[in-house]
């Protein structure tokens, strides 16, 4: 059963440890500093060799690690730096994520098995080694999956992209479903274009002014948003929130 918080004022994470793949860069660091600066403990797992300096930069209580999520070895040593640097995690947010474009009839057979291996069974197997970690610990706990827009709709070009996200979204429904009786709850953020570094890269210029334009609320979304919402679902003010898919698109997806 999921417990009652009780809500509070502040949103605060302290005392708990979050695991934060694709830590490193991008949403998943905007995560990170933000979820320090509620108090939190951070284990960053991310690909880049850059993973620990990145930990250090943002505090004392955070470590990083590098490797690939699709490694069964890789994700043990996660769960043990948890373990060993704060006495376990109680939160994951799965950020790590890749984007390969063409078109369907184009796009090669190693560009769609790597989208799906590194967004969807990477995810996956993270979250169940995180489902498994809290089981096994008789605790409760939260895990928030970054999925997308192209989840829900589809986009040219994006069609491992939009397989991937849509895979997210389903498999969250099924985790909560199945674990809420343990306390762990399961939610995922679909955002539309995030102005990272790889979204100014993207999207600065004509095409982006052009996709914005389709937008109700008239811009594209900053990384501190999306940490925003995924710290509020990793609070105990959203205990009656699971199997939830929070669309952070500027009502984009609602035409």
């Amino acid at each position: 059963m999921i417990g009652y918080g009780p809500v509070t004022t502040d949103f605060a994470l302290a005392g708990k440890t979050a695991i934060i793949t694709g830590g490193a860069a991008g949403i998943g660091q905007a995560t990170a500093e933000f979820f320090a600066a509620m108090g939190a403990n951070l284990v960053i797992a991310d690909l880049s060799p850059q993973a620990d300096a990145v930990a250090k930069a943002i505090g004392p209580r955070c470590v990083g690690i590098s490797g690939d999520v699709t490694s069964g070895e890789y994700r043990a040593s996660v769960f043990a730096l948890a373990e060993e640097a704060f006495g376990g995690a109680d939160m994951l947010v799965n950020s790590a994520g890749i984007v390969a474009l063409d078109q369907a009839e184009k796009l090669s057979e190693e560009m769609w098995l790597s989208t799906i291996s590194i967004n969807l069974t990477g995810s996956f197997m993270m979250a169940q080694a995180m489902g498994q970690h809290l089981i096994a610990a008789g605790k409760p706990g939260c895990i928030v999956n970054i999925a997308s827009q192209a989840g829900v709709i589809a986009l040219d070009r994006h069609v491992a992209y939009c397989a991937s996200k849509g895979g997210i979204i389903a498999m969250t429904k099924v985790m909560a479903l199945e674990w809420g009786k343990y306390g762990i709850r399961v939610n995922c953020v679909s955002p539309t274009v995030v102005l990272t570094e790889l979204g100014h890269k993207a999207w600065d210029g004509p095409v982006g002014d052009e996709f914005k334009k389709e937008i109700p609320a008239g811009r594209f979304a900053e990384p501190d948003e999306v940490a925003a919402a995924i710290a509020f679902l990793c609070s105990t003010n959203a205990a009656m929130i699971t199997g939830h898919n929070l669309l952070l698109d500027g009502g984009y997806t609602i035409k």
